[in-house]
């Protein structure tokens, strides 16, 4: 290639190609993402996290690309046909689809009929028709015709000849890749349901008569119809802008570029008809393939981006902080579990409480949780949003309303995850003597405390903030949420002398078994008194120490710098620091009125660069800062526990629970999510719904529309927005020539389905987000179009099942309306 990979990436990120140069040196030697962004700027040139991260995923496409380019160009010279030409032609090819493009003439295959009548002598015949259609074809066939080759009689080597030339057709890399992109940029998915399926696929109906273009369909709809098609209820067609029963721009296409034209002459109608053959046989059928596998790779890569999105909210949450919590996983037959743990996260009592049916032991509940909470001056108490929360719920507030004494504070929090983690070798390992029911409780209660610290423990896509996560990529989704969690352990920081092995895992440089050397070090040794005696852990070597040493903090050690992001390595421009104004280190920290009178300039040198001194000094003014927002906590409506309580009209609070492609799902503490639409959260044009709020926010919220029996509520952010009179939703404003929202992107009516479990990460197609956990969109009505005549080819059929697509995505059970709520 003209242009090599950094600088290709280089003009792709809009910087210099030394920039890229130098971060793929450092990833290349073990650095990770956080510490180039945090440590190496001045090699980088300020490169931050998310152009790395870019960079990081672009380096790995394009390498992979040289390398499946190296083994074509060796697979095509071991064939002797690798001309100077064809060696340009791979050369230049600038994407995996181009370049599979131009090696499919010589990739090895079975014999295909095409090969067989090479064999037998037909190709002079294809070519000869081709290149004099005056002569007549079955007069110029009939001195093809040799029995000992199996050719019969001149119609069996006309057949032949068609198959070579099919195969030449098909093969053009210019006129294939002209023709993908002219049916991506014109053509449109149908759907249709199957015979007889209509009441069994119910969840899909808004799919059953469906047309849209390939470039305006939103990642969910066709996430949500190629789950349809996997569950043998719809019938997917990917077609062109024109019907294919009849003539074909695209014949018209092959035609043109091999010299095809009726004029009269005796072989016009049979190449005509062998052009209609290439067409619809085979190009259509390996375009169809390319362009539903493009579809699915774009709305899985949406799919992922908003899922990484989310999970970086949720994981960057406020913290409640180091403050006694009470946790309690809600449950009525088997009781609700309790769990107390004191400021550092230790777990010290608990109980299991039965104050729901059947049981209705409600006083003797009450007297349990205030004895615990003033034995343990409880501050907070954490109320699991699973099975019974409401009713929990309300036995907190009546535990607050009865013993004002005790300032306690309540809080909803999501469960998502917690039963994976009790179940979790780790859970096990970490908390040995507790009963698996009650561990629930203890992440419920520590999750409030610290959600980074807590959730690291849970396997991301456990967390369940995602949308149709059982039908993406394993591997690209795990890749997306690893780098989503250790980007935001190193952006806050990690206490070396409390963190768990999970927490320490995820620290730059360190893997899951050095993070059990840490935490084996520290139990035998006690705390760490500075971050030098890391170098004393087994296995963990300069390398491993360069790149966890800054985001390591010791807090209350020998040397205060250790509970700073600054790094080991820049300890001496704090010391020159120290030495220009006098004093200690521990004077200088925090002194803003020394600190901002300091001129980095005066202490960059030929190692530590102005944008490393810069932030040293920024971390001096506030040394092991958080970067999480402040604690906040909704406060739901008094007298509003059910859905069935709601009415269209009232404003409350709620907080955003997860935020979909196509609105935001936001709990006002009845059990039941609502969904704010798109279209309900601006009076400006929203594009992204995370541009507007995110996981965690507090918001307020008016009530549009409510329907009890589907479990539907409608909500929006424009508190002037009217009510649906009569029960017909009135706010989120219809576009012109569309469905109302509600039908048209996920149904802004929200609601649907029963929840995941208590880790939404069940059936997640669903309508709407169940208190439980479930997720989903509603296999939502977007616009449907006028259905245009599909060929009836069972080639697609079979090439698609051979190639993996049919049925698109893995894993996924259920559509839309998610599994079964945990008890």
């Amino acid at each position: 290639m003209t242009t090599s990979i950094e600088g290709r990436i280089a003009e792709e990120l809009g910087v210099r190609e030394r920039q890229v140069r130098a971060a793929v040196e450092l990833l290349d030697g073990g650095s990770t993402v956080p510490f180039i962004a945090r440590y190496r700027k001045e090699a980088t040139g300020m490169l931050d996290d998310a152009q790395l991260r870019t960079l990081e995923e672009r380096l790995r496409y394009l390498r992979e690309l040289e390398d499946r380019r190296a083994a074509i160009l060796d697979s095509v010279h071991e064939q002797g046909k690798l001309t100077e030409e064809l060696r340009a032609r791979i050369l230049q090819a600038d994407t995996k689809a181009r370049l599979e493009d131009i090696y499919l003439p010589f990739k090895p295959k079975r014999r295909t009929k095409a090969q067989i009548a090479r064999e037998a002598g037909l190709e002079p015949l294809a070519d000869g028709l081709l290149a004099d259609p005056g002569v007549e074809p079955l007069a110029a066939a009939a001195a093809f015709v040799d029995a000992d080759k199996g050719v019969a009689d001149p119609a069996a080597a006309l057949e032949g000849a068609r198959a070579i030339l099919t195969e030449r057709f098909s093969e053009d890399a210019d006129l294939i890749g002209e023709m993908r992109e002219r049916m991506w940029t014109r053509g449109r998915l149908v759907a249709r349901v199957r015979e007889g399926k209509e009441e069994a696929g119910a969840k899909f109906a808004d799919y059953f008569d469906f047309a849209e273009p390939f470039t305006e369909l939103p990642s969910h709809r066709v996430l949500a119809m190629l789950r349809g098609e996997k569950e043998d209820v719809l019938e997917l067609v990917l077609e062109p802008e024109e019907p294919v029963d009849g003539p074909s721009t695209y014949e018209g296409m092959v035609a043109r570029r091999f010299g095809v034209a009726d004029r009269g002459r005796p072989a016009d109608k049979w190449l005509a008809d062998t052009v209609r053959w290439a067409w619809r046989t085979r190009i259509l059928v390996h375009l169809g393939i390319d362009l539903r596998l493009r579809l699915r790779t774009a709305a899985e890569d949406e799919a992922v981006r908003v899922f990484a999105a989310n999970l970086r909210d949720l994981l960057l949450a406020a913290p409640a902080g180091t403050r006694a919590t009470l946790g309690l996983d809600p449950g009525y037959r088997t009781g609700v579990k309790v769990a107390v743990v004191d400021a550092t996260g230790k777990v010290v009592a608990t109980d299991t409480i039965h104050p729901h049916v059947p049981h209705n032991k409600w006083d003797a509940s009450l007297a349990v949780l205030a004895r615990l909470a003033k034995e343990h001056a409880v501050e907070l108490v954490a109320v699991g949003n699973g099975t019974a929360s409401r009713e929990t719920d309300r036995l907190a507030a009546d535990l607050i309303a009865r013993h004002p004494e005790l300032n306690l504070t309540k809080v909803m929090v999501s469960e998502a995850g917690a039963s994976v983690y009790s179940a979790s070798a780790f859970a096990s390992q970490e908390l040995p003597g507790l009963d698996v029911s009650l561990r629930g409780a203890v992440s419920i209660a520590r999750r409030l405390q610290d959600p980074l610290a807590e959730l690291v423990k849970i396997d991301p896509k456990s967390i369940g903030v995602g949308q149709y996560q059982h039908d993406l990529s394993e591997v690209k989704l795990s890749r997306s949420l690893d780098a989503v969690v250790e980007d935001c352990v190193n952006g806050v920081g990690v206490d070396v002398n409390t963190a768990s092995a999970p927490l320490l895992s995820r620290v730059s440089g360190i893997g899951s078994g050095l993070a059990e050397n840490i935490v084996a070090y520290r139990d035998a040794n006690g705390p760490f008194r500075s971050r030098r005696a890391l170098k004393d852990v087994p296995r963990l070597g300069p390398k491993a120490y360069e790149q966890c040493a800054g985001f390591l903090r010791i807090r209350g050690g020998d040397d205060p710098l250790d509970a700073s992001a600054v790094h080991p390595e820049a300890y001496p421009v704090v010391r020159r620091m120290v030495k220009r104004t006098g004093g200690e280190v521990a004077s200088l920290i925090g002194n803003t009125g020394v600190l901002r009178s300091l001129r980095a300039d005066d202490f960059v040198d030929e190692k530590f660069g102005l944008p490393t001194v810069t932030d040293i000094l920024r971390e001096l003014e506030k040394p092991g800062r958080d970067p999480r927002p402040a604690f906040r906590t909704a406060t739901f409506k008094e007298g509003v526990e059910k859905i069935g309580d709601l009415a269209a009209g009232m404003v409350l609070e709620g907080v955003v629970t997860n935020v979909a492609a196509f609105g935001a799902f936001v709990d006002v503490g009845v059990h039941q999510d609502g969904l704010v639409h798109v279209s309900a959260m601006s009076r400006n044009f929203v594009k992204d719904p995370r541009e507007v709020v995110k996981p965690g926010d507090v918001v307020k919220v008016k009530v549009l529309d409510v329907d009890v029996a589907r479990k539907r509520i409608s909500l929006t952010l424009r508190l002037d927005d009217e009510a649906a009179p009569g029960g017909t939703s009135g706010g989120p404003r219809r576009e012109r020539g569309a469905r109302p929202p509600q039908q048209r992107q996920g149904g802004a009516a929200g609601g649907g389905g029963r929840g995941g479990g208590r880790d939404g990460g069940g059936r997640d197609g669903g309508g709407g987000q169940d208190r439980r956990g479930g997720r989903g969109e509603r296999a939502g009505g977007p616009r449907s179009g006028d259905r245009q005549a599909a060929p009836a080819n069972g080639a697609m059929a079979d090439a698609l099942r051979k190639a993996g697509l049919l049925g698109g995505g893995s894993g996924g059970t259920g559509g839309s309306g998610g599994g079964r709520g945990r008890r």
